[in-house]
């Protein structure tokens, strides 16, 4: 089922309606009823009762997101979401690693208590413990060294910090948040896929699909590193649409 971006939108922002000064526009844009005067919506093209939300010379009217434009930036709030719960988690897992390495020996012990614990639980259901590769994995970083794990958390917060940057970019459509989106997501591409060949898992494929999927999109739709015409054919068709956004809304066949 297609989507009507315009209407969608209207129905949850409200219309957006303007009075050009051009009087060939302004009666396109403008009629009377039993009610009162109506003015068109320049986003959805539906009329609107009362008076307009402004006015004055057409090249002067509010940039008003319409079609394509809106399904775009909703593919951008999705991705900047996706970012923000991203760094969200990192910054909690670097906080974690921060405290684990203040009190490395105590959770050590505890670990070590709560193991030989459930040792005997798991070797009733045939479960070895001691050969388990997460339980080896905790081992090994009690065998970190407390910079080390210093510097884990330190980079863990400049990642966290990289993705917020993405998402509040991506938010509002920043064009250097959809390059600084495109090249981070891209650098980490190799990395994702050496972790699949060291263990598949369902979250892991999920996750660099959409990674490949967002480059891709971000990349071809805005048009990024002189892909489709470059930052010139994305500029003149973003100030195209400006230009004809009363005229188109009015009929006006330029």
């Amino acid at each position: 089922m297609k989507i009507d971006w315009d209407r969608r939108t209207c129905a949850r922002k409200g219309h957006v309606t303007y009075a050009p000064d051009d009087p060939r526009l302004r009666v396109r844009l403008r009629a009377d009823t039993a009610l009162g005067e109506v003015w068109r919506c320049l986003r959805c093209g539906d009329f609107v009762l009362g008076e307009p939300h402004g006015g004055g010379p057409a090249s002067g009217a509010p940039l008003v997101p319409r079609g394509k434009v809106l399904r775009d930036l909703f593919i951008l709030r999705f991705l900047a979401i996706e970012r923000a719960v991203r760094g969200v988690f990192i910054v909690l897992v670097a906080a974690a690693v921060w405290k684990f390495s203040n009190s490395q020996d105590a959770v050590r012990r505890l670990f070590d208590d709560y193991l030989d614990v459930f040792r005997p639980v798991f070797k009733h259901f045939h479960y070895d413990l001691d050969h388990s590769p997460v339980v080896g994995s905790i081992q090994k970083a009690f065998g970190y060294k407390h910079s080390t794990l210093l510097l884990v958390a330190a980079l863990l917060l400049a990642y966290a910090l990289i993705e917020l940057v993405e998402a509040v970019g991506l938010w509002y459509a920043k064009r250097w948040a959809e390059y600084l989106t495109v090249i981070a997501t891209a650098a980490f591409l190799p990395l994702e896929i050496y972790e699949l060949t060291e263990h598949i898992s369902w979250l892991k494929i999920a996750t660099l699909v959409l990674n490949i999927l967002a480059v891709l999109y971000i990349a071809l739709a805005k048009r990024l590193f002189g892909l489709r015409g470059g930052r010139r054919t994305f500029d003149e068709e973003r100030r195209s649409a400006s230009l004809l956004e009363v005229e188109e809304s009015a009929g006006v066949m330029v």
